[in-house]
């Protein structure tokens, strides 16, 4: 299995996002090429996240990084593990502190694909992720603990994601998120 399970999702994964589309190629000739590709210890690695809506897709849920001091989707690192779907789903259940009961899988296709430089910190030098995403919905009556990697986990309105994360990469999410809204039954 190794990599042909994300192999496999990057070919079927289609986006009308340009930027996005490079990303994907990008991300598929890295993993086709690096056997050790979800492996944290080199410079260019593969991450899983989850953007995670409510019911009603108005609300997304957003998390405070206490290391990197910004505000994020659930998600980290692979740590060696190649089944990339279960990787986002388990950083969302640590990182939301709730029960897998709680997180509705929209589908196992991947949601977004993004490739970014993180920031150094004290404990790792800056680096280059290739997120894998996918699409979780919970439950936004139910109170989110988080734990001990945010300072904070809320349900921000679809509308003001941009005040806490502006990037480019959440700006498509949220786009996408849109998308979906207005294909919703009214």
């Amino acid at each position: 299995m190794h990599r042909q399970q994300l192999l496999s999702l990057l070919v079927l994964h289609r986006t009308p996002f340009i930027e996005e589309a490079a990303f994907v190629r990008r991300a598929y000739d890295f993993v086709s090429r690096h056997p050790d590709c979800f492996q944290r210890d080199i410079p260019t690695h593969v991450t899983g996240s989850t953007w995670v809506v409510n019911p009603g897709r108005d609300r997304v849920l957003l998390m405070h990084h206490r290391k990197l001091n910004q505000w994020f989707q659930p998600g980290g690192h692979a740590d060696g593990d190649h089944d990339i779907l279960q990787v986002a789903l388990k950083e969302a259940h640590e990182e939301t502190g709730l029960g897998y009961e709680h997180l509705r899988l929209m589908t196992d296709d991947v949601f977004d694909v993004d490739i970014h430089i993180t920031e150094p910190t004290a404990e790792d030098a800056s680096h280059e992720h290739i997120d894998i995403r996918f699409l979780v919905e919970i439950d936004d009556r139910l109170p989110v603990p988080g734990n001990e990697e945010s300072h904070q986990v809320i349900w921000v309105p679809l509308t003001a994601v941009s005040r806490y994360n502006n990037s480019r990469s959440t700006w498509r999410m949220v786009e996408k998120t849109r998308r979906m809204r207005s294909a919703l039954p009214r």
